[in-house]
C-alpha cells in the first residue's frame, strides 16, 4: 500500500500512541477498500471489484475491523456509563448526607443561640440585682 504523507503522519502517531493504532488500522483498511473499489474506474475495460471474489474478502475484512474497533469502543463507553452512574449515585448519597449534617448544625446553632440568650438575660438580671444591692 502506498502511503500518502498524511497517512504516514497517522502511522507515526499510531506508533507513538497505542490507542490510535486500532483507529489507524480501520482507516487504512477503509482506504485500501476504497482504492480497490474505484480502481476499475481508472483502468478502462476492467470489471468492477464487486464482481471479483477478492472484493468480498476485502469487505469482510473491513467489516471485521470496524466491528472489532466498534465493539471495543462500545465496551469502553458502557464501562464509562456504569462508572458515571455509580458516581452519580455516590454524589446523590453524599449530597443527602451533607444536607442532614447541615440541618444538624443549624439545629445545634439555634440551640446554642437560645442558650446564649438565656445566659445573657440571667447575667443582666444578676448585674441589675447586684447594682440595686450596692445602691441600697
Amino acid at each position: 500500500m502506498n502511503a500518502m504523507p498524511s497517512e504516514q503522519i497517522e502511522v507515526e502517531a499510531a506508533e507513538t500512541n497505542p490507542s490510535l493504532a486500532a483507529v489507524s488500522e480501520v482507516e487504512a483498511g477503509i482506504r485500501e477498500f476504497v482504492r480497490n473499489d474505484v480502481a476499475y474506474l481508472r483502468r478502462p475495460g476492467q470489471t468492477p471489484l464487486s464482481d471479483l471474489p477478492e472484493s468480498d474478502a476485502t469487505v469482510k475484512n473491513v467489516n471485521s475491523l470496524i466491528q472489532r474497533v466498534a465493539g471495543t469502543s462500545l465496551g469502553e463507553i458502557e464501562n464509562l456509563i456504569s462508572e458515571l452512574e455509580s458516581l452519580r449515585d455516590l454524589l446523590h448519597a453524599e449530597g443527602q448526607r451533607v444536607q442532614r449534617e447541615i440541618a444538624g448544625y443549624a439545629h445545634l446553632s439555634h440551640a446554642a443561640m437560645k442558650s446564649t440568650r438565656i445566659i445573657a438575660e440571667n447575667l443582666s438580671q444578676w448585674k441589675s440585682t447586684a447594682e440595686n444591692l450596692r445602691q441600697s
